[in-house]
């Protein structure tokens, strides 16, 4: 009689880990605060700025003038239109207000999420006993890259909810000037893609510097900041399929060649 054991194929190892994964992420407070950041956040922003339209603010040093200038509309919050104009204004891409306080600041709580998140992992040595046991490296990086691309896209959802309510209360306006309700979804789309690249980028840090939490963010933040006006120009509320399928080509392109740094990044170095 001849007793034939179950193999443990890459495809099982995968749905045990994603499920493990999924379950620690959307069991932990972090997500769930993170989330409820995403949503409220536009709807401070956009309310805040609103009221403050028209104020000014005077340099005491110089006495130099500075007049608050609020949202004209409700989905500068989301984005900008790109044009040939725009591309050529150098205020276009001065970091002042309008381009910082919008829905691109998640890219650096993504870094957090990812970081914490994987930090956690070596600090409970749950890290050395799963790798201990039979899971391989290689299926940790890949499950870890898809849970949190997974929770970044709903935190992009989240703040989307959060701007149509806060567009609501402020009564801002809502009409689409320069694109319309299709480029609003591919916009959506387009920056939750892109959550694919920055999330192997911030693994990597994770895990070179492992249980070190301030210095996997520090590093993450760092290299964020160098990607971050990549952002806007890759999804624009104009955006079109042309720029979903570059946010999908730089995801599998990204996320295949860091994810295999972090993989030997992990066979290389010492698991605590």
């Amino acid at each position: 009689m001849n007793i034939k054991f179950e193999r443990y194929t890459f495809g099982k190892r995968m749905k045990s880990m994603l499920k493990v994964d999924f379950r620690r992420m959307f069991t932990a407070k972090l997500f769930y605060i993170m989330l409820g950041i995403s949503f409220v956040v536009p709807i401070l922003i956009l309310v805040m700025t609103t009221m403050m339209d028209g104020s000014v603010s005077v340099n005491p040093q110089t006495g130099e003038e500075t007049v608050m200038e609020a949202f004209d509309s409700t989905w500068q919050i989301i984005g900008t239109v790109n044009s040939k104009a725009a591309s050529t204004d150098t205020t276009a891409i001065s970091m002042d207000m309008m381009i910082m306080c919008n829905i691109n600041l998640l890219y650096f709580g993504l870094a957090a999420l990812v970081c914490i998140f994987t930090s956690a992992d070596f600090r409970s040595g749950y890290a050395k006993n799963l790798f201990t046991v039979r899971a391989k490296k290689t299926d940790y990086v890949i499950s870890k890259t898809l849970t949190c691309t997974l929770g970044g896209g709903l935190l992009i959802l989240g703040f989307f909810i959060g701007t149509m309510l806060g567009g609501a209360i402020a009564g801002l306006p809502f009409e689409m000037v320069g694109f319309n309700a299709d480029n609003l979804m591919m916009c959506l789309l387009a920056k939750m893609l892109l959550i694919a690249v920055f999330v192997p980028i911030y693994l990597l840090m994770s895990v070179i510097a492992k249980q070190k939490l301030w210095l996997s963010l520090l590093l993450s933040l760092m290299t964020g900041m160098f990607l971050f006006m990549m952002i806007p120009m890759l999804s624009p509320l104009n955006a079109t399929g042309m720029n979903v399928l570059l946010c999908v080509v730089g995801g599998i392109v990204i996320g295949t060649g860091l994810g295999a740094i972090s993989n030997q990044v992990l066979k290389k170095t010492s698991l605590v």
